[in-house]
């Protein structure tokens, strides 16, 4: 008998895939813009066009922005767009939503003209722990780019993995 360790996982034909490779860098800001609205609720549209005149755009510059209302009051389509001019000379992406959201669109972005044909015909499992905050909808979005292409597709860690879908 050897007293050789052998790593198995690591002479296995398994392929990671770890969607953190594809996190675009940059600051993330979530606006709200509740603080600008009466009491949080009221949006006059004088004193919201002031505030947005006013307010230094500039902070945004390379930023991903999040455009958002906390209270849940009814804000007009036009608000959100009115920001979005303020902000389109500076920021990389404007969107109405959460971090999440942002995060997904910019996974979409970034997803949609990945080339993964080295991948064909491959065993591939789809990292499942990151330490940058890939949403929940980039994991189904890779499956749309990968499934089509390998021959087998697991989630997880290769100790660990669960398997997703296998040609036949």
């Amino acid at each position: 008998m050897s007293d050789e360790i052998v790593n198995k996982v690591a002479e296995s034909k398994l392929i990671t895939f770890n969607l953190e490779d594809y996190y675009l860098p940059g600051k993330r800001v979530l606006f709200d813009i509740s603080e600008w609205l009466v009491e949080g609720f009221l949006l006059k549209e004088k004193d919201f066009r002031a505030k947005a005149t006013e307010h230094d755009w500039s902070q945004y510059e390379d930023a991903y922005v999040a455009l958002h209302c906390s209270t849940g009051a009814i804000v007009p389509g036009w608000a959100y767009m009115l920001l979005a001019t303020k902000l389109q000379p500076f920021a990389k992406k404007c969107v109405q939503g959460s971090l999440e959201q942002l995060e997904t669109l910019l996974y979409t972005e970034t997803l949609k003209d990945l080339d993964v044909s080295e991948l064909k015909d491959k065993m591939v499992i789809v990292k499942g722990c990151s330490n940058k905050p890939v949403p929940p909808n980039a994991y189904v979005l890779i499956i749309g780019k990968l499934q089509p292409v390998v021959k087998s597709l697991m989630y997880g860690e290769a100790c660990s993995s669960v398997p997703l879908y296998k040609r036949k």
